[in-house]
């Protein structure tokens, strides 16, 4: 294996708060300037004029669970520590009181080893897999529903509409693949009004585990945490997001019936449609402070929102 990200030099760093700063803001962010993530290419546009497009990356990584094979994803290849142990964390096939011995990658063969103290086979498990409805084709293997019901989210947890606004505005207004590129999706851990933990991919889905895994190895608790997507509110993020404990699920897209249905059943709160000074709640609404006037916020203007938001592409 090519090269081995050691789990004990970031657990030895865990054991000091990752937020020292308690006002601090993106500790994690895109890097849009990452040719590895961004390539250019060229064309022509609709009159046949030469042109040069930046496109987000995206490769296969296989992922290995001690020596066992269980999924390869398509991502744009950053973070891949992060997404194998997040994705393995959603998928209940590792806990996050267990230890990880080890992550081993390596680029050039595109695969990622996460190994364990125990001994591991999902071989009954991985029969049993759902395609789910993100982008890039996320599978979920299992019962996906298995640890869905016994989490109990935070009843004190709140939101104030005030944090939504000033959420909206500096994570739209953040360098990112998906300003630089287009055909990106972002996924931002929040605390109050302050975005922490800014991931973006090819689906939705891989963004969520990244979050998920470096959670887990900087032992971030959901606890007064929200979590903010650019992606449809369905019931694979609704399950993710009450999988990693965090109350609060809010997204600039629509929702589906069944992510609606979810949230209410798990008491998660639900908002979408979050754009300049308009949302729309459909379950937990009891959670929202009402502390900002949406008459002084103003439409979302041309140069906050996102580009999907203007082409009718969200």
């Amino acid at each position: 294996m090519g090269r081995t990200m050691s789990r004990s030099a970031v657990e030895d760093s865990a054991r000091q708060p990752v937020i020292a700063d308690d006002r601090a803001e993106f500790l994690v962010r895109p890097d849009p300037s990452n040719p590895k993530l961004v390539h250019r290419v060229h064309g022509v546009d609709q009159a046949g004029r030469p042109i040069e497009a930046a496109v987000p990356a995206e490769r296969p990584l296989t992922l290995y669970l001690n020596g066992q094979e269980i999924v390869t994803m398509m991502t744009i290849g950053d973070y891949p520590d992060h997404l194998a142990v997040g994705y393995l964390l959603n998928q209940n096939m590792v806990t996050a009181g267990e230890r990880i011995v080890a992550v081993e990658y390596d680029e050039d063969l595109g695969v990622v080893v996460v190994r364990t103290d125990r001994k591991t086979n999902y071989e009954a498990k991985l029969r049993k897999k759902t395609l789910t409805s993100g982008c890039a084709q996320g599978t979920a293997f299992g019962d996906v529903m298995e640890k869905f019901d016994r989490v109990a989210l935070a009843s004190d947890a709140i939101v104030r509409t005030s944090w939504l606004y000033a959420l909206s505005k500096k994570i739209n207004l953040a360098p990112s693949i998906y300003l630089e590129a287009g055909a990106i999706h972002g996924c931002v851990l929040c605390e109050e009004d302050r975005p922490l933990v800014y991931m973006e991919d090819v689906g939705r889905h891989n963004a969520v585990d990244k979050i998920a895994g470096y959670m887990h190895a900087n032992r971030i608790a959901p606890e007064g945490k929200l979590f903010y997507t650019t992606g449809r509110l369905t019931s694979e993020m609704v399950i993710k997001c009450v999988q990693m404990g965090l109350p609060i699920l809010v997204s600039r897209s629509g929702f589906t019936a069944s992510g609606v249905d979810l949230a209410r059943r798990a008491n998660l709160t639900l908002i979408g449609r979050l754009k300049g000074k308009r949302f729309v709640v459909l379950a937990g609404e009891n959670r929202i402070i009402f502390d900002a006037d949406p008459s002084a916020i103003g439409e979302e203007s041309g140069k906050t929102q996102r580009k999907a938001s203007r082409d009718g592409d969200d």
